[in-house]
């Protein structure tokens, strides 16, 4: 017969209660939660997005503004090049302005130094109001040179075809000025004091002004906007300067 103490020792007690196990304590998101970090996640993908934005347009205006100094650093250097290299051969015009463009004979380059060219520099409508540069064939003969002189003259007004196959387009402009210096003042190249007899009778050209002033107006809206001046003295006045 068992003792009660091993009956009261196998009689049924109250179960203990288990402890939770850490997985049992884990629960899912809520959907407040779930929408506030939906609501976080969509505002910071905005504000990445208009970085992004702002930088790609930054870049592209920066290289805009770098495109047009390029090109207008290679017109003006060969506006400079071209009065640089101005002919004085006799019976010829070495430079002449008649208030829409500037015509100028050069020498050639060093392949062709026997030989000079002619030269002209307009802005026209019907091109947009770019600054245009127009360049004859080599020259030999004084016919040849009357002919090319007289060509240039015609592309700045009314350019045929084959002349708009000898222009380039230098940049676009509202507006361009030009005064010769003469007499120790600028002056229009229209006027009185600057105008400039028709032919070259020595070495170094005396109806030739001691220099030349060009004002070009870039339009507004580009990467480059305002008036810019460049200033060209004769190399045996002083030597060139902008």
């Amino acid at each position: 017969m068992r003792s009660p103490d091993l009956i009261a020792s196998m009689s049924p007690a109250t179960p203990a209660r288990c402890a939770p196990s850490p997985h049992s304590r884990r629960r899912g998101f809520t959907l407040i939660e779930l929408l506030v970090a939906l609501a976080a996640l969509s505002l910071l993908a905005v504000m990445s997005w208009r970085g992004l934005d702002g930088m790609s347009r930054a870049q592209t205006v920066t290289q805009a503004r770098a495109d047009e100094v390029l090109t207008l650093q290679t017109g003006l250097a060969q506006w400079k090049a071209d009065l640089d290299a101005i002919a004085t051969t006799n019976h010829i015009t070495s430079l002449d302005w008649n208030g829409q463009a500037l015509r100028i004979t050069r020498r050639g380059s060093a392949s062709a130094s026997d030989a000079l060219r002619v030269v002209a520099w307009t802005r026209r409508a019907d091109a947009q109001g770019q600054w245009l540069r127009w360049q004859s064939p080599p020259v030999v003969t004084l016919q040849d040179w009357t002919l090319a002189w007289t060509q240039a003259e015609r592309w700045a007004q009314n350019p045929s075809d084959p002349d708009k196959k000898r222009e380039i387009a230098v940049l676009g402009l509202e507006n361009w000025q030009l005064f010769y210096f003469r007499n120790d003042a600028w002056s229009n190249p229209l006027s009185s004091s600057g105008t400039t007899a028709g032919t070259t009778t020595t070495a170094i050209n005396p109806d030739l002004p001691d220099g030349v002033r060009v004002v070009l107006t870039l339009p507004p809206g580009s990467a480059l906007s305002g008036k810019i001046t460049l200033d060209w003295v004769q190399p045996a006045t002083g030597g060139a300067k902008s």
